[in-house]
């Protein structure tokens, strides 16, 4: 059968298995995010706000706040996926009791490992990007001297390229710790230049943090300062500055698991974690920091907590605590805290949509799933004794996948035994016919909103 225009787009295998498996899973998928994508739009248009802000030589700092599997992940997945796209380098990391912002025993030091080991471009978004970005650099300088009517086979070629290298070198020299950081960059051009695989790779070592005594450092690059826990997001202001310079828009650094600093038993430790947020916040706010944009996730009680969570330190709670008119359903998205709203059931009701033709498409069968289907499952899902409150997309999502595995493996059993069966009993009792109504009014929606599988457009 031919398709037509109302049947989904055919989407990539590998793409669709990714989708489904890490949903499946629990966690945010890197690919393939945009044939997922529902709602939000609101929270995205306003965290895109900071893109334009930041290319031009500015600075943001957000956090995002919602509970456990409310979208936080998958939010800074899809704003990482569009930054990307829009020339920007991307570092992220999720803390954990081994990494921290601020550590007596290189906990920061390992954030600051664990961003850069994840640092991302449009071209190799799986991580690692440093080398290519240092190349691409190299080699935009050398192409640039060949467009001012040079060639490589010039006497004074290499001379050329090595003004036009020390001209960005020099411009960070003002800026904290900017000399040792021009100075390894030198070293790389030094070894770019003289094909020296190994020099470059002692230049990359120093970058990503990995040198852990200063002798070590002095012996193989000749430089007596080496990245350190006080120090490690000087370096990354220092980053962001030179992708500018190197042709990038900037730099974007996403920190998920905010909650592991709320759990670290020592109350002066938590507290010097706080430190460094303010640390980061007021470089940010105050323009201290250029090209550079922040993006943190947390709980509402790893933020809120006036005991142990970011608000027990009274210099952040005072910038970033809400006004007296904000609350629920009414929110400023232009302030530094974001508040996931949760999604509504229409928008998962979509969501759902989009998930049975992917998986139709990853297994190769035909999806016997009707809208009304979808609406009795999301009225199910959405009828349980506290879901107003505590139901998660992660938790429906992962529910009706295995709604889906179990229909796929298992051809002979159909969707009204299966949505009949004692697992949905207990929150099928509680459907009213004024209920039962609601979801034949959601399933009445137009189909091509349910289907439509042109990628999210942001």
């Amino acid at each position: 059968m031919e398709q037509t225009e109302n049947r989904p787009r055919k989407i990539p295998r590998r793409i669709a298995s990714a989708v489904i498996q890490s949903l499946k899973g629990g966690v945010v998928p890197r690919i393939g995010l945009p044939y997922v994508t529902v709602g939000r739009k609101h929270e995205i248009d306003a965290l895109l706000s900071d893109v334009d802000t930041i290319a031009e030589g500015g600075a943001s700092f957000r956090f995002i706040v919602g509970k456990y599997g409310s979208g936080k992940s998958f939010l800074l997945q899809t704003i990482r996926n569009y930054v990307m796209e829009k020339g920007f380098v991307v570092v992220d990391a999720d803390l954990s009791p081994e990494r921290r912002l601020q550590g007596t025993h290189g906990q920061g030091l390992a954030t600051y490992r664990e961003l850069v080991r994840n640092m991302s471009t449009k071209t190799k978004p799986e991580g690692g990007a440093l080398s290519l970005i240092l190349e691409k650099w190299i080699q935009g300088v050398e192409s640039k001297v060949v467009s001012e009517g040079m060639t490589p086979s010039d006497p004074g070629f290499a001379s050329a390229v090595e003004k036009k290298i020390y001209e960005v070198i020099y411009s960070m020299n003002e800026m904290v710790h900017g000399f040792d950081f021009a100075k390894l960059l030198s070293l790389y051009f030094q070894s770019y230049m003289a094909g020296d695989e190994e020099g470059k790779a002692k230049v990359l070592k120093w970058f990503r943090g990995e040198y852990a005594t200063r002798t070590e450092a002095r012996k193989d690059l000749g430089v007596t300062i080496i990245i350190t826990d006080d120090d490690w997001y000087e370096y990354m202001k220092l980053f962001a500055v030179f992708f500018h310079q190197a042709g990038y828009a900037g730099m974007m650094i996403m920190i998920d698991e905010l909650v592991n600093i709320y759990r670290i038993p020592n109350a002066i430790t938590r507290q010097n974690n706080y430190e460094k947020i303010l640390t980061m916040y007021n470089d940010t706010m105050q323009g201290k920091a250029q090209y550079l944009g922040f993006l943190m996730c947390g709980t509402p009680q790893c933020i809120e907590d006036t005991r142990r969570g970011v608000y027990s330190y009274e210099a952040l709670r005072s910038r970033l605590q809400e006004g007296r008119f904000s609350r629920d359903g009414v929110r400023d998205l232009l302030g530094p805290v974001i508040r996931l709203e949760p999604l509504t059931a229409e928008e998962m009701l979509v969501l759902c949509g989009k998930l049975t033709d992917i998986h139709a498409q990853l297994y190769g069968y035909q999806a016997k799933l009707t809208d009304q289907d979808l609406a009795t499952f999301i009225q199910i899902e959405y009828s349980r004794i506290g879901a107003n409150t505590h139901i998660t997309p992660r938790e429906v999502i992962r529910d009706f996948i295995e709604v889906l595995d179990i229909l796929y493996q298992d051809p002979k059993m159909s969707v009204k035994e299966l949505l009949n069966s004692d697992s949905f009993e207990f929150a099928k009792d509680e459907l009213s016919e004024q209920e039962d109504d609601t979801a034949q009014t959601i399933a009445a929606e137009p189909a091509q909103e349910k289907r439509d599988f042109s990628p999210f457009s942001l």
